[in-house]
């Protein structure tokens, strides 16, 4: 139906968590058409027909909505850390994954470096 190019995917996806992480901050009537645009793919014009209001009012909530969103998170930081976080996951089940057949202890002094990272970057 659409052709979302890669930037378009990323933008829904980055709107996607920074709902996830500051959804509840909005009010009812933000959350209920920012839901309505971001994560069940309707349009402007059925969401303003259903909610009674101009394509133009629509446009002008989701992009209000996506500078308070991304205004707490620089604020906030929370969904860069969760990003980090889960990096940080990765590289260790795969470092846990060479020491199973290596049995080589400096991944394991490596482990234990990253998991200390990631005690970091809760405390702040």
């Amino acid at each position: 139906m659409y052709d979302i190019t890669g930037d378009d995917m990323e933008k829904i996806a980055r709107q996607g968590l920074l709902y996830d992480f500051y959804g509840a901050l909005l009010t009812e009537h933000q959350r209920n058409i920012y839901e309505d645009v971001v994560l069940y793919d309707l349009s402007l014009s059925e969401i303003a027909q259903e909610q009674g209001i101009s394509r133009q009012g629509v446009h002008d909530l989701v992009k209000r909505c996506d500078k308070i969103l991304e205004g707490y998170e620089e604020k906030l930081h929370l969904v860069e850390k969760f990003e980090k976080t889960k990096g940080l996951a990765r590289e260790i089940r795969n470092l846990t994954a060479e020491f199973a057949g290596t049995k080589d202890m400096s991944l394991i002094h490596r482990i234990e470096e990253i998991s200390g990272e990631i005690i970091e970057l809760e405390a702040h």
